[in-house]
């Protein structure tokens, strides 16, 4: 059986949506980050960067949600286009990497330096809200033409963006007006949510108790560059 080490962050949520959407038997392990399992030896040996989520299945392991999307929906011949040469297969390469590489990082930047992040943070901050803004703005501007991200049907671009789009209020720290700016993110939202299997993904989250609270421990392990600022100190 698949083993499926997870936490409730958008990354992971990505995986447990498409991991429902195929119907494939998981076992889902949950990975505290905040209490650094992460960095436990046997965690280490499936991503030795320390992340989750990540997948085994019989010999084969896979790390970085947008690797396992992929691979899996091509394993699994749905929710991708499998023609290599095809225009669908390369905007689906295209939104996809748009997603892993600039509404990702982003996104978690603004998160960390809008609600974690001690002052001074006003440049940092600036940053990447106008970034986290300005790639929402891209995926917004292609929505307002086009019903899912890629091909007119619904694919593993979408439950990457799902991962993310869920906490874009929080992200730009603007809470339910942030939709007022971004109605077609929304759009496409709520009708990923609507969706038994994004409601069983959701349901994920209740399996398992992970730490709440961002305590010194939690920060030790979730920030561990703090350290340096520490010694230097």
């Amino acid at each position: 059986m698949l083993k499926f080490f997870y936490n409730a962050a958008p990354n992971p949520m990505k995986i447990a949506l498409l991991l429902e959407e195929l119907g494939l038997a998981y076992e889902a392990i949950p990975v505290d980050t905040r209490k650094g399992e992460q960095f436990a030896p046997e965690f280490l040996a499936v991503n030795p960067n320390a992340k989750v989520p990540a997948v085994v299945e019989g010999g084969v392991t896979l790390f970085d949600s947008n690797a396992i999307l992929l691979f899996l929906a091509d394993r699994e011949q749905q929710f991708v286009a499998t023609d290599v040469r095809s225009p669908e297969r390369a905007a689906m390469l295209s939104w996809l990497m748009f997603i892993a590489t600039g509404i990702g990082p982003f996104s978690g930047q603004s998160v960390h330096f809008r609600h974690v992040a001690p002052e001074p943070k006003d440049y940092a901050l600036n940053r990447y809200d106008f970034e986290a803004n300005r790639h929402w703005g891209v995926i917004e501007q292609h929505l307002a033409q086009h019903e899912f991200m890629v091909g007119g049907h619904y694919s593993i671009v979408d439950m990457a963006f799902w991962g993310w789009a869920r906490m874009v209020p929080y992200v730009l720290g603007t809470g339910e007006a942030t939709w007022n700016q971004y109605p077609n993110v929304k759009r496409l939202l709520d009708l990923i949510n609507a969706r038994p299997a994004a409601q069983r993904a959701e349901a994920l989250k209740s399996r398992h108790v992970f730490k709440a609270e961002l305590d010194a421990e939690a920060r030790k392990f979730l920030y561990p560059q703090n350290e340096r600022l520490a010694k230097a100190g």
